[in-house]
């Protein structure tokens, strides 16, 4: 019999798969490749590491198709709870961020090709190609920035529903909320306000990382308590 216990479980699985793959293409690669006010140096290293962005684009795509996965799961766990507000999670955490994810992988391709610089480019000088490919980059970024607002906004139907769930501790929704709120903050310095972004971050990674704990609490226990072992949603 599938429990809730056991669908809890699988999608603290595949939410913990989610959280070891993201950082690959989101943090790890841009990294490595993006060197800050040299768009000469960025293209050098986009030429030469050609391989690393393509895994940093794998990466993206595979964690993006595990998003729509996981909302899922996590949609058929917390629909006994409150149907509309599992809608919610399932719109803000996947309907919107996901397009955009998809979408804001071809800024790296259109980096990667500038910087390879192909025949049919050849009406642009190679001062130019870098700079475009910089750009294409940066965009990425800025993609990243934009999909980061609905991550932080479904974290507060996520925290609701377990708040109300009656089998997973209260205290991973607040945390839930924190995650959401840092996501929020972030964002908006980063689009609205640049210059608060070094203040503004001193408070937001740390409640970003409240997100955290719920991923091992449900891959390891999934549920607890009596409503634990009654039968899941079909």
């Amino acid at each position: 019999m599938n429990t809730i216990r056991k669908q809890a479980r699988f999608a603290g699985l595949l939410y913990l798969l989610l959280g070891v793959t993201a950082p690959i293409g989101l943090l790890y690669v841009p990294g490595k490749l993006i060197v800050r006010g040299d768009a000469a140096a960025t293209a050098e290293n986009l030429r030469s590491s050609e391989s690393l962005l393509r895994l940093g684009i794998g990466s993206e795509l595979i964690h993006q198709a595990l998003v729509i996965y996981v909302v899922l799961a996590l949609y058929r766990l917390f629909k006994p709870v409150n149907v509309s507000l599992a809608r919610h999670l399932v719109s803000l955490g996947a309907l919107v961020s996901v397009p955009i994810m998809f979408v804001n992988v071809l800024n790296e391709v259109a980096a990667l090709t500038l910087a390879q610089g192909p025949e049919f480019l050849s009406v642009l000088d190679p001062l130019q190609r870098d700079a475009l490919a910089y750009l294409f980059m940066r965009l990425h970024g800025q993609g990243v920035v934009l999909a980061s607002v609905f991550w932080g906004l479904w974290l507060f139907p996520f925290g609701l529903l377990v708040i109300r769930s009656g089998f997973i501790p209260k205290a991973f929704g607040y945390l839930l909320f924190a995650a959401g709120a840092g996501y929020l903050a972030s964002s908006f310095a980063r689009l609205v306000v640049p210059p608060l972004v070094p203040l503004v971050d001193r408070l937001a990674l740390p409640l970003q990382i409240a997100e955290v704990p719920i991923l091992f609490w449900l891959a390891i226990w999934g549920a607890r308590g009596p409503k634990a072992s009654e039968p899941a949603a079909a």
